[in-house]
């Protein structure tokens, strides 16, 4: 009995441009995203020099598929698979300096400049502050837990759990926690088109 044909090596540089291009991301946006220089993935994808598993890794997290993805021969079936998980360590998170508010990115970075979301959690007391955004920018802000004061230009008002404040953002505005407990909300930032 013969042995099967042995397949050649996986095409992972095929796989990779063919992953990025069906997410419709430049190599300098996958750079960025997967913390991979943009110099390295230009040489994956055309074959000049094959990734280590920790470069597959932080691809695949960045790319929302599997590492087995790249390792099957031929192209992908499908750019993403239809259902992609970020794990919680994986979800960045911005941190004000004085560290009484965070903000945990949980938009893709694709819709950024369309619809951004965030969990925003702020400790008793603290507030997060921001300039004006664009003209017709809205924010819409549901609490969690806890409390909140929402200000928008000269306008405030007071949000218990449960309640969400929609609100005009191309004005200076402000989220306090005026609470002795942590408050947790979910904010989406609306960009016109």
């Amino acid at each position: 009995m013969s042995n099967p044909a042995i397949e050649g090596p996986p095409a992972i540089g095929a796989t990779l441009q063919a992953l990025r291009q069906g997410q419709k991301l430049s190599l300098d946006e996958l750079s960025k995203r997967a913390g991979v220089s943009k110099s390295m993935l230009s040489q994956i994808e055309r074959n000049t020099t094959n990734p280590t598993v920790a470069v597959l890794w932080r691809l695949s997290n960045a790319l929302g598929v599997s590492i087995t993805d790249f390792l099957a021969s031929g192209r992908p079936e499908r750019a993403a698979p239809l259902i992609s998980v970020v794990a919680a360590h994986a979800t960045p998170s911005l941190i004000n300096p004085d560290g009484q508010s965070e903000l945990r990115i949980l938009g893709p970075i694709e819709l950024a400049g369309k619809f951004e979301w965030y969990e925003l959690i702020i400790q008793p007391g603290g507030s997060l502050t921001s300039e004006a955004h664009e003209p017709g920018a809205r924010e819409h802000l549901s609490v969690l837990s806890g409390s909140a004061v929402v200000r928008a230009g000269a306008e405030e008002t007071k949000l218990r759990q449960g309640e969400t404040a929609r609100y005009a953002v191309d004005v200076p505005h402000a989220i306090s926690n005026p609470g002795k407990s942590v408050a947790t909300m979910l904010l989406v930032v609306a960009h016109p088109d």
